[in-house]
């Protein structure tokens, strides 16, 4: 009996083109360390085989173990790894075949799909889209919370900080001996060192991040939503003068929003002779408030996408991303141009136009700048991807390099080039875009393109919450449609709330990412 089954386990589960059975043995499936990180289901039913004689090319014990994989793969969540195949039990890719419907054969030479698949170039450049969020909205309202100085220096640290938080987590799985963690996110890494309190503590603050970010983003897109709207009144209705608050002449006017809003209901009434309808101006007002009725507005629109089970239509929009940055990037380089540079530097004494080189309220910045590049909890799935793995270091380091140089480009030009005077630096904008009449054209498109880049991004997030939450507590990412609605629920309604009572991106940065990153990076400076 011993011997029957010694005979049963060294049969191949793969008879290779050309050959039978007969004519291999145990040594025909060679397994190479370095395609274990690739394997795939290496079955597919030949079920559109043309010619009914065709040879098989796959053992019955190979279909039997493709089917005990996948019914395998049903009885637990996907977070959980306890039943997933070995690599062992998986031939090497060289030995994968797969069947056309013209009834051949088609062997794969190499891993196509999944590990090892992109270019240095395309990895950098993923992983700077990936970090370029929000945050660069609110880069030169933190440089002056610092300082022109001390904001730059801060970027420079906090990024090589971040970076090397980065590094480590890149490395963890490294660290850890006699165990293959080929497939291990950082999750993995913590309950290995610190058991099931280590897991479930990295769940709870990477959903801190990811629903931090989505009152972020709902914050931002009610802002987005409200001037767009108000544009298109105001153009329609050939209305001259858009925004009763202090602010430059010319064609490139800049605007004090902040200190609008303290006299804003007193003067109101000299914007109303400007106005042909002032009956159906008021009743705009009434009906298209930043604070009072936009924020419902948007759930409407995105509570339904929020319930689709799928988020993949909207992952193709994510080269808006790319272009929303760089249309950025071309709007900051023309006002720089138009408006020139306004600086005066004095270490600790303000004056009504400008802000010492140093401030108390720097810490405000490094808030800002944890979230801007805090990247950790996705980082070694991107990498995963690279097919130069020795590279990942230093394609993480130029990745790092191109982000904070984006940061500082947008702040310190914005900053700069605020006009000062007539008015003080203190005016920068939490989101600068603020600081741009509604009326603007160039800060019209720049709010388009982000209002629709985040309503296509801000269902990816929901999706991520809702497979790190309902799949670690369930087991299913998709229980049923009451649990997802309750959850996608509860999200929006903080994201209404916060919309409503404190529409301030910087100090919701703050809140959040002082204590979630810190908690999900900090760790990881630990030797």
């Amino acid at each position: 009996m011993h011997s029957s089954n010694l005979e049963e386990d060294t049969k191949p589960l793969l008879i290779p083109v050309g050959g039978d059975e007969s004519h291999y043995g145990i040594m025909s499936i060679q397994f190479n360390p370095a395609d274990l990180k690739c394997k795939r289901p290496f079955h597919v039913e030949p079920s559109n085989i043309v010619s009914v004689n065709d040879t098989h090319r796959v053992t019955d014990e190979a279909s039997a173990m493709n089917k005990r994989i996948h019914y395998y793969s049903k009885l637990t969540s996907p977070s959980d790894r306890a039943l997933i195949a070995p690599d062992h039990v998986l031939p090497a890719p060289e030995e994968i075949y797969v069947y056309s419907p013209l009834g051949t054969a088609f062997k794969i030479d190499g891993c196509t799909d999944g590990y090892g698949k992109n270019s240095s170039v395309v990895t950098i450049f993923m992983i700077w889209n990936t970090m370029m969020g929000t945050s660069i909205l609110s880069m030169p309202w933190g440089i002056k919370q610092a300082g022109f100085t001390t904001g730059l220096c801060l970027i420079l640290l906090m990024g090589s900080l971040t970076l090397y938080c980065c590094y480590r987590v890149v490395k963890s799985r490294t660290m850890i001996p006699l165990i293959d963690t080929s497939n291990w996110e950082f999750p993995d890494v913590c309950k290995y060192y610190f058991g099931s309190f280590g897991q479930w503590s990295s769940l709870l603050f990477s959903m801190v991040s990811l629903v931090g970010a989505m009152v972020i983003y709902w914050v931002l897109m009610s802002n987005f939503l409200f001037n767009t709207g108000k544009f298109i009144y105001n153009y329609v209705h050939d209305i001259n003068i858009t925004d009763l608050v202090p602010g430059t002449n010319g064609s490139n006017r800049v605007i004090c929003p902040g200190t609008a809003n303290e006299d804003q209901r007193v003067n109101k009434s000299g914007l109303l002779p400007f106005v042909h309808n002032t009956t159906g101006f008021e009743l705009f007002e009434e009906w298209w408030s930043k604070s009072r009725t936009v924020p419902f507005y948007l759930i409407v629109v995105v509570l339904p996408l929020l319930n689709l089970k799928s988020p993949s239509f909207f992952a193709k929009f994510n080269i808006l991303g790319t272009v929303s940055v760089v249309y950025l990037v071309f709007l900051v380089t023309l006002k720089a141009a138009h408006l020139g540079f306004h600086l005066e530097f004095n270490w600790f004494t303000a004056n009504e136009f400008f802000v010492p080189e140093f401030r108390t309220q720097f810490p405000q910045l490094t808030g800002v700048l944890t979230l801007a590049f805090f990247i950790h909890n996705c980082v070694i799935t991107l990498l995963k991807n690279n097919k130069n793995q020795e590279n990942n270091v230093r394609d993480l380091s130029i990745a790092y390099f191109l982000v904070g140089l984006t940061y500082l480009y947008v702040g310190l030009l914005i900053f700069a080039a605020f006009p000062s005077p007539p008015l003080s630096k203190e005016c920068i904008e939490q989101n600068f875009l603020d600081n741009f009449p509604s009326d603007d054209i160039m800060s019209f498109v720049a709010r388009l393109f982000l209002l629709f880049q985040m309503i296509t991004v801000y269902p990816l997030l929901g999706y991520l919450a809702r497979v790190q939450l309902l799949g670690h507590v369930f087991g299913n990412v998709y229980p049923s449609i009451f649990h997802v609605l309750v959850l996608n629920i509860a999200i929006v309604g903080l994201g209404v709330t916060m919309a409503i009572f404190y529409p301030n991106i910087g100090g919701i940065i703050r809140a959040k990412l002082q204590v979630s990153n810190l908690v999900i990076s900090g760790p990881t400076t630990l030797p």
